[in-house]
């Protein structure tokens, strides 16, 4: 959040865009879809910018094909970054929606899960979301989890994971560099018990995965690549 890298392509949100709908879940307005009665969810952590953006919904319900329930609660109440707003204060926002936050608001989201009859849940986060599912990593909240150009990820963080994750790192990151993903790959791969991924995709920056534009056939594919990894992650440790 502290490098204007986080900040490059918002994306204009669209509170009716997807083919999900809005629920709320445990008091949060939840962006959900997929197969109501499925046994196995998704939850999605989104970045700064919210759980109105298309590009995010669109891979919520991709991921939802796939037989998953997918939940991407708004953890920023309403508040999601917006650079329109010439007011808009990044510190004073950052110290309203911290990470920690993000990770007590969704213990109660994965009980309303595990409430429906969900027996497992994997959990991704890009940028600002990675933090919040690194920190569901070191619980058995959930099963598996991927970090998507994850920001303010630390090694502690790492130590700590107790379940399979995967990390998807950008080459041209200045909020995790690819050195930095590369160290928390070395202390995951000394976790023999834990099974891990760590992949740098060449040639994109922070926050390929969610805010690539479409026209761009070469953003589409790396984006559409890292989709694939993470979908393939949960199809191999939430079942």
């Amino acid at each position: 959040m502290a490098s204007s890298q986080c900040l490059e392509n918002p994306p204009t949100l669209s509170p009716t865009c997807g083919a999900g709908t809005v629920q709320e879940i445990a008091g949060l307005n939840t962006y959900v879809t997929g197969p109501s009665d499925s046994k196995l969810a998704i939850l999605l952590v989104s970045d700064i910018f919210g759980y109105e953006a298309p590009l995010f919904r669109k891979l919520a319900d991709k991921v939802a094909a796939a037989g998953f329930l997918v939940m991407a609660p708004d953890f920023f109440y309403g508040d999601p970054v917006d650079l329109s707003n010439p007011q808009f204060d990044r510190d004073a926002w950052r110290k309203v929606h911290t990470t920690d936050k993000g990770y007590e608001d969704a213990k109660p989201v994965i009980a309303a899960l595990k409430s429906k009859g969900v027996s497992a849940i994997g959990a991704a986060g890009f940028c600002w979301g990675g933090r919040v599912a690194v920190k569901l990593a070191s619980t058995d909240y959930i099963q598996a989890a991927v970090l998507l150009h994850p920001s303010r990820i630390t090694v502690d963080d790492i130590n700590e994971v107790k379940i399979p994750v995967a990390i998807l790192g950008a080459e041209i990151d200045h909020i995790t560099p690819a050195e930095q993903v590369k160290q928390f790959g070395e202390i995951l791969s000394s976790k023999s018990e834990i099974d891990s991924l760590v992949k740098i995709f060449p040639g994109v920056s922070h926050g390929w995965t969610v805010k690539y534009k479409v026209e761009d056939e070469s953003a589409v594919k790396s984006a559409e690549e890292a989709h694939e990894d993470m979908l393939n992650w949960f199809t191999k440790h939430v079942k």
